[in-house]
């Protein structure tokens, strides 16, 4: 997607920092903007139709929130993916998600809710291989599908706001490592079928089968995408020749 459609498709009432930031951190998270790559005021001013002073904002909130690094004097690139990083990302990730998925099905049970989460099974289990070869090669009706189980998710924990923050705050790092799959379509049925079992158990106000659902589903995540993480001293400065 075009950085300046994204700029132009964004509400007016937002400052041209917070547009400039999220465009770049939409392509840092889907692969647009690699690790590695470097990003320069003058450049990225011209290409999003702004200033430099809210694409300078943009960059320091881009290092706030780690998706880039300085190396040097004047010299800012986007972040690596580290092996050691995504574990410990996936171990704080476990630990918050199976505690959500319990509380999620906790609530379906006491309010005898179920109806969303068991409707996104359905989808998720209709998804397949076949499917996933009719989407783009993003896969992003794949993970709108997903957005809209971190948003029924979301909607559980209004009554643990220090959980939901937690989780949001690693969620942009875990997208964009997960994507590292996405041209891995055995593995993405694989995700959606555990992404099945998940709400299937919410729906059912299983806590205990959620949590463990979760916990699988991010054990194979986790397995995955380190089988697809360039190692640090690879050939990609090679491959890019």
């Amino acid at each position: 997607m075009d950085a300046a459609v994204r700029l132009e498709a964004s509400p007016s009432a937002r400052t041209a920092a917070d547009r400039a930031f999220d465009a770049l951190r939409a392509e840092i998270v889907e692969g647009e903007l690699a690790a590695g790559a470097p990003l320069t005021e003058v450049e990225q001013a011209s290409r999003l139709g702004v200033s430099r002073t809210p694409v300078r904002e943009a960059f320091a909130r881009l290092i706030a929130a780690g998706l880039a690094t300085e190396r040097g004097p004047r010299t800012l690139v986007v972040s690596d993916i580290e092996p050691d990083d995504v574990t410990a990302l996936f171990e704080l990730r476990t630990a918050l998600d199976e505690q959500a998925a319990r509380i999620a099905a906790r609530v379906c049970a006491a309010a005898g809710a179920g109806e969303r989460f068991a409707e996104l099974a359905t989808r998720f289990a209709a998804v397949d291989r076949a499917a996933l070869a009719a989407d783009d090669p993003q896969r992003h009706a794949y993970y709108a599908l997903v957005a809209e189980f971190d948003a029924a998710l979301d909607e559980s924990l209004s009554g643990s706001p220090y959980l939901g923050a937690a989780i949001q705050s690693t969620r942009v790092h875990l997208a964009r490592v997960r994507r590292l799959a996405r041209a891995d379509d055995q593995r993405l049925a694989q995700s959606a079928a555990e992404h099945a079992a998940i709400a299937r158990a919410i729906a059912d106000g299983d806590p205990e089968r959620a949590a463990a659902a979760t916990r699988l589903h991010l054990h194979e995540a986790l397995t995955s995408i380190h089988a697809h993480l360039p190692r640090s001293g690879d050939d990609r400065t090679q491959e890019k020749k």
